[in-house]
């Protein structure tokens, strides 16, 4: 599926399948990590069953000012992670939403595109 920013200016996910997503046409297979300011890193996390918080702590720390939402893209089929792996962001007052990777690429767009503060961070199937 092909996807587009309203805001030219982002870097927006532009399309994704089955283990793998395109930031600005650029092509990635492995978990990531995206802001609305503009940065492509790699996130460490690799498997579901692995997520601890130190991984999702992080996020908070990627921004040059903590983003308002994460926005966490579980793989292929929605996948909730324990509640005290979140404690860190809620902590901060980080919204944190979960949902497939299909859905959290397209929200991703929409809220980096009206210019929020926002954290995408995507696990990939492996």
């Amino acid at each position: 599926m092909k996807l587009h920013a309203d805001k030219p200016d982002t870097l927006a996910i532009t399309a994704y399948g089955e283990g793998w997503v395109a930031v600005n046409g650029q092509h990635h297979t492995t978990s990531l990590i995206l802001t609305s300011e503009g940065q492509v890193l790699p996130w460490e996390s690799q498997r579901f069953e692995d997520l601890t918080p130190a991984h999702f702590e992080h996020l908070a720390e990627v921004m040059s000012e903590p983003p308002e939402l994460v926005v966490f893209g579980s793989g292929s089929r929605l996948r909730f992670v324990r509640p005290a792996v979140l404690q860190g962001l809620m902590a901060r007052r980080i919204g944190v939403e979960t949902m497939d990777t299909s859905a959290a690429c397209r929200t991703y767009n929409i809220l980096a595109g009206e210019g929020r503060r926002v954290v995408l961070a995507l696990l990939m199937d492996t």
